[in-house]
């Protein structure tokens, strides 16, 4: 008879795979070793085998892991049918972005180590990708259905990714601004331009000194660039 899993297993495999995520975000996937990530973890190199295959198992499941709740958000939104079309495509930014700040280290993973990916699982992956891409564009063209029948939902979703998908390059871990301070200036921006953009009072501002829950994710080549000012 087949031995059973001990208790705790799923909550110490979530682990492993959470600190995998730092380390490849912070060195790269090819400059991480399963040696570094079962120090990191705690554990001894044969405990870690007990819970994953290879480094490889690893990188799958960060990014299918990432993109799998990126696509449950975009289901979950698809269901509120009752709600406004700009309101609806509102709240998919706010909780994409709230996604985001919970997950900066998946999110670089899967933005920048898809790539060493294996051909059948990168290409679904990137099929997630594009059913996310897909549903945004969905929801722009039920905003404005003259930019849909344009054709212009689809490059207007790709430059609101690029506003939002980005942001991890020049966005400091412990600086004046979290993703939840420019959440709304996202938002903003891509529905009305930078005249309606509006300056966060002072206290939001402030609040930064004990805001950042998440764990600072940042070397890897170092990435601010001239916005290191943020």
């Amino acid at each position: 008879m087949p031995r059973g899993r001990a208790p705790g297993y799923d909550t110490q495999r979530a682990q492993i795979l959470a600190r995998a995520a730092q380390l490849f975000a912070q060195q790269g996937y090819s400059g991480t070793s399963m040696n570094q990530v079962a120090e990191a973890c705690g554990v001894s190199k044969p405990s870690l085998y007990h819970y994953v295959d290879d480094k490889y198992q690893l990188l799958v499941e960060i990014t299918q892991g990432h993109i799998d709740r990126l696509r449950a958000l975009v289901a979950d939104e698809a269901t509120q049918a009752a709600t406004a079309p700009d309101a609806r495509l509102r709240q998919l930014i706010v909780r994409f972005m709230a996604a985001y700040a919970d997950a900066q280290a998946q999110h670089r993973v899967l933005t920048e180590d898809v790539k060493f990916l294996e051909p059948k699982d990168r290409r679904r992956v990137v099929d997630g990708e594009r059913e996310v891409v897909a549903a945004f564009a969905r929801a722009i063209a039920a905003a404005r259905p003259d930019l849909g029948a344009a054709a212009l939902h689809k490059p207007l979703t790709m430059l609101l990714f690029g506003m939002m998908n980005w942001m991890f390059t020049w966005l400091r871990p412990n600086g004046a601004l979290t993703h939840a301070d420019m959440t709304p200036v996202v938002a903003d921006l891509f529905f009305g331009g930078l005249g309606a953009v509006k300056v966060p009072p002072p206290a939001a501002m402030s609040r930064r000194a004990t805001a950042s829950t998440a764990p600072r994710v940042r070397p890897r080549g170092t990435r601010p660039s001239a916005a290191e000012a943020t």
